[in-house]
């Protein structure tokens, strides 16, 4: 029950936080194009990767299950918005904005795997250097 409970509650957390700097990168570059669900999904993929790269057996640190399913699945979980890329997406095909469609689907893909790898480089670069 309490796996139920951390990834319910870090979800939440993760979602408030999605929802304010979504909005700050929308008001900051404007909504004509999702910037604000582009920078959240490379961010959230950026902290899974250092996560990932930090609990890693041999890395600098031991966390526990529950601290992982509240950060990767409920925290990160509620803060990255495939579905949310999936609609603006499907709402730029429908307004005719194919160059953004593609844009979009392109700078989300291949950012956020580049965040994820960086993430995880950066963490276990400091393995390294710890050792």
């Amino acid at each position: 029950m309490l796996s139920y409970v951390l990834v319910f509650v870090g979800g939440g957390c993760g979602s408030v936080a999605r929802f304010l700097c979504s909005g700050f990168f929308a008001r900051q570059f404007g909504e004509a194009f999702p910037w604000g669900t582009l920078f959240v999904n490379v961010i959230g993929c950026f902290v899974v990767g250092v996560l990932a790269g930090l609990a890693v057996p041999e890395g600098r640190w031991m966390i526990s299950p529950s601290v992982r399913q509240f950060l990767v699945i409920g925290f990160c979980g509620g803060y990255t918005t495939f579905s949310s890329f999936s609609l603006q997406s499907l709402t730029l095909a429908q307004g005719g904005e194919w160059s953004h469609v593609a844009a979009n689907i392109i700078l989300s893909i291949v950012c956020c795997f580049i965040g994820v790898w960086l993430g995880y480089v950066l963490a276990n670069s400091s393995n390294v250097a710890a050792q």
